[in-house]
């Protein structure tokens, strides 16, 4: 069989298996289990393709901060790529997940041999490149209370592909501090304030609504 008469690879199809192959291994994760741990050896990709997943690093000072927080459809652990021989954050899950593990050989051999996957990849890089310079926008020169309704429109995938998801599974307000660089009581006067105003909405779940868009777009 030559290059022109083999099936034609299709990456969604290649990322939602969940039969085991050489070099790719699919899991559950339970809400709080470890995928891999910040100095633990990074010699594999991640593909999440069912539920949310943390990535915290700890300083050395034990200080530990949110980096990221990723959804169905993200890789994550993509520095084993470059010249990153440990893994700089924790990754935990934040719900039940169920992940795929891309070892470093198969992934380089997917970026060489099929362009569709290749463009899938180039695609996340991208967006998680803009999502973090827009962070740092965001930690410098917007408030907290700016932060904060982001970071929760975010989480509902507004501004993202598809239509929004406003409910949101239960995530702390201490998580919701070390995301946004402030203090729980902060996080909780603001999310009552939000309340109040009719932007949010919580009790057993949390509840976005689009009008909560007003605080990110006001001066």
């Amino acid at each position: 069989m030559n290059a022109n008469d083999r099936p034609t690879f299709d990456p969604k199809i290649f990322l939602g298996l969940s039969k085991v192959s050489e070099g790719r291994t699919t899991a559950d994760y339970d809400k709080n289990q470890m995928v891999f741990a910040q100095g633990d050896p990074a010699n594999a990709i991640f593909y999440l393709q069912k539920g949310r997943v943390k990535l915290t690093v700890v300083s050395h000072q034990g200080k530990e901060a949110v980096v990221a927080i990723l959804g169905a459809g993200d890789f994550f652990g993509e520095g084993c790529l470059t010249r990153q021989s440990l893994r700089i954050s924790t990754a935990t899950a934040m719900d039940d997940c169920s992940i795929m593990r891309l070892e470093k050989a198969l992934m380089i051999r997917l970026l060489h041999q099929e362009p569709a996957f290749s463009a899938v990849f180039v695609a996340h890089l991208l967006s998680r490149s803009i999502r973090v310079e827009e962070d740092l926008i965001d930690q410098l020169f917007n408030s907290s209370e700016k932060r904060l309704a982001r970071v929760l429109l975010l989480l509902a995938n507004f501004g993202k592909e598809g239509q929004p998801e406003p409910v949101i599974a239960k995530i702390s307000q201490e998580t919701l501090a070390e995301m946004i660089g402030t203090t729980r009581s902060r996080v909780s006067f603001f999310m009552n304030k939000f309340r109040r105003l009719g932007f949010i909405d919580y009790k057993d779940h949390l509840e976005v609504h689009s009008s909560l868009l007003n605080v990110v777009l006001h001066d």
